[in-house]
């Protein structure tokens, strides 16, 4: 840059000693000043971006520590899993084997419970016709245990128990005591998860405090079918099944019907 006539336009610094030394005088050019302000911003930019680029390289490599802990617990884990699963099979085999000792062969023959079959295709088995789809009142354990009976049908007193409390380890096959149509299923504060199905000619059956129930509302099941897996919920002390035998919406001792194995 140049002034009206032409010159270059600089800058003058004057640096004076206090000791009484010679002056001295440092003449800069604006175009020499411009280029050396470009200079130390491009150096400023350039520590910038290597602070950056030191941030983001430290947070990379805290993240692959910690991916690294990572896998080393899912490869311990997956040790774990694989040593469950050898003695799980070990403990079939022996298994299968003191069922061999007592003379015990795998059966295929059609029992009095029905599992739910594990592929969706439906509730039956087709070579088997007994209690297919047909109501009938309840007449069958509602267990494939004994239980034990803790407490029994009370009506008429102040503290009303319209069925049979039977104690029962959870998750045990909690089934339809008569073939039916399934009404209800759900949670309730008391009864927890339940079944109830309508038996036809004015009787119903309601199992309660299930774990898991495995039927749903207008599914037909036959006796003996399993519908739940017994647990502790609703208002629960312990594990076990609330059983109980309705006619024309009234409570019938179960026990006139059913026989306790």
């Amino acid at each position: 840059m140049s002034d009206p006539r032409g010159k270059s336009r600089f800058l003058t610094i004057m640096l004076v000693p206090e000791d009484g030394r010679e002056a001295r005088t440092f003449r800069l050019s604006y175009r020499l000043l411009r280029t050396l302000t470009g200079l130390a911003a491009l150096v400023a930019l350039g520590l910038t971006l290597v602070a950056g680029s030191w941030w983001y390289l430290a947070a990379r490599a805290s993240r692959v520590t910690e991916l690294q802990h990572q896998v080393q617990t899912l490869q311990a884990e997956g040790t774990r899993i694989q040593e469950l699963s050898r003695q799980l099979n070990g403990m079939e085999q022996e298994y299968a084997r003191i069922r061999g000792l007592f003379g015990a062969t795998p059966s295929d023959v059609p029992s009095d419970v029905w599992l739910p079959p594990a592929d969706g295709t439906g509730r039956t088995r087709a070579t088997d016709t007994r209690n297919l789809a047909k109501a009938s009142a309840p007449s069958s354990w509602p267990l494939t245990e004994r239980g034990f009976v803790t407490q029994g049908l009370e009506t008429g007193t102040k503290g009303d128990h319209p069925g049979l409390d039977i104690a029962v380890p959870t998750d045990s096959y909690v089934r339809a005591a008569g073939a039916g149509t399934v009404v209800d299923v759900g949670e309730d504060p008391v009864y927890g998860r339940f079944v109830v199905i309508d038996h036809g000619d004015g009787y119903t059956s309601l199992y309660g405090h299930a774990s898991l129930t495995l039927v749903t509302p207008g599914e037909q099941v036959r006796q003996d079918e399993v519908i739940a897996m017994s647990g502790s919920t609703g208002r629960s002390t312990a594990p076990h099944l609330h059983f109980e035998i309705l006619k024309d919406g009234k409570p019938v001792d179960p026990l006139t019907l059913v026989h306790q194995p």
